[in-house]
């Protein structure tokens, strides 16, 4: 299960900036304490537990990287085109079988080991064989086309660090250097649940007052994005003795209980009375649009985060203040998603002291710039909004006014989806 301090999300106090938030999940969440080695080809999406160390130069030997003639640099005539004997063949996996002499031409192929002494090669497009001789151009530097042992990977030095997201190219890299198993922490578990009479699940009888469930389903993929093993708990009933005792049964089985809605102070918000009577809960007041309340507590060794209702608040607070926590407890140590800078193709007016996020969609413009133009329909409640949008605009605290032409930060939702 997952290692938390009693209180690291305690006195949170007044409002709360993003920086701030962000500050505190980096300096009072711990990773999760279990790992585990797995095998190279499972390692796709996990999140390294320790430095992956390289045993070996790569390339091991210096080789070459085209096709052509190996040659001794020193042999060259350095005033005109030098003509040398061809006494040997080396091709990849197959070295020379004797060492290399002074005044003579390797035919040499791309990833050829580099027979011994001979340091520079010639490109085959560039050269002129003639009978058992070859005729080779001036104006070549000693080295050229020559990889050196090392180049790409030295022994000793550390390949991956720990707490990185495992793609393809890491990967790639550790096979490079014959890494068979790597430590990995182990997958972050995650229960998902919504609570009200008021919801039901897709395909239900929809009753007058009650609605569909999307909250839950938004969450789950969120989270299973991340790489996270996530559970459905469905949908508990306003009923606090059945909240309870879910609850409590989740929190023996997750690291992670993750919920919308609910946890305000109101009559029937049980979710809040019961993480806050059989655990711990704080009310995070963050200084940002949408969201600002975010409830994280704990029951047991269970993480507990309640995000706002309104799906699109929701969604945003998850990809900013759940994600990083999220992603801290699974072992990960880059927290925060790379912005991008693009021109506006609106103007907006925001209040001071506030982070916001605003949907847009990206055109570019007859130049090729991505150009940001707001989603005409964006309450807090328009799902479809984030369907229709490439990403969010955020607006930092200090910005009171946007002016179409402006260059602003632009989060992709690609960026924060892995």
């Amino acid at each position: 299960m997952v290692q938390l301090k009693n209180d690291c999300f305690a006195d949170a106090g007044g409002l709360l900036s993003l920086g701030a938030a962000l500050l505190r999940i980096a300096e009072r969440v711990s990773p999760i304490a279990e790992t585990e080695e797995v095998p190279l080809r499972e390692a796709l999406h996990r999140i390294s537990a320790a430095d992956l160390i390289s045993q070996r130069n790569v390339p091991p030997h210096d080789n070459t990287a085209v096709d052509g003639y190996a040659v001794y640099f020193d042999d060259l005539n350095p005033h005109g085109d030098s003509r040398l004997p061809v006494t040997g063949r080396v091709a990849a996996g197959h070295p020379l079988d004797r060492p290399a002499r002074r005044g003579e031409a390797i035919r040499v192929f791309t990833g050829a080991p580099m027979p011994p002494g001979l340091d520079t090669v010639f490109m085959e497009e560039d050269c002129r064989p003639e009978a058992a001789q070859v005729v080779l151009p001036k104006g070549i530097n000693r080295g050229d086309n020559r990889r050196l042992a090392g180049e790409d990977v030295r022994a000793g030095t550390v390949i991956v660090p720990a707490g990185r997201l495992l793609r393809a190219q890491e990967l790639g890299l550790a096979a490079s250097v014959g890494m068979t198993r790597i430590p990995v922490y182990r997958r972050l578990s995650v229960a998902v649940f919504s609570t009200g009479d008021e919801v039901c699940n897709p395909g239900d009888d929809v009753a007058p007052g009650r609605i569909f469930d999307a909250n839950r389903f938004t969450l789950m993929g969120l989270a299973e994005s991340l790489g996270c093993r996530v559970t459905d708990l469905g949908i508990l009933p306003d009923r606090p003795q059945a909240v309870a005792r879910s609850l409590l049964a989740a929190a023996k089985k997750y690291d992670v209980l993750l919920t919308s809605g609910g946890v305000s102070g109101g009559e029937e918000d049980h979710v809040a009375r019961v993480v806050g009577e059989k655990g711990s809960l704080h009310f995070w007041r963050l200084a940002v649009k949408p969201g600002r309340p975010v409830a994280l507590g704990q029951i047991g060794a269970a993480a507990f985060i309640g995000l706002p209702g309104n799906p699109v608040a929701a969604m945003v607070t998850f990809l900013r203040v759940a994600r990083p926590l999220l992603l801290r407890l699974a072992g990960r140590t880059d927290l925060e998603p790379m912005l991008f800078a693009v021109r506006a193709g609106f103007s907006f007016r925001k209040k001071e002291g506030r982070r916001e996020w605003l949907r847009v969609r990206l055109d570019r413009t007859a130049g090729g710039q991505p150009v940001a133009h707001k989603c005409a329909v964006d309450g807090a409640g328009v799902l479809s909004s984030m369907v229709a949008a490439d990403g969010l605009i955020e607006l930092a605290e200090e910005v009171t006014q946007l002016n179409e032409g402006m260059l602003v930060d632009f989060l992709p939702f690609n960026e924060v989806m892995h």
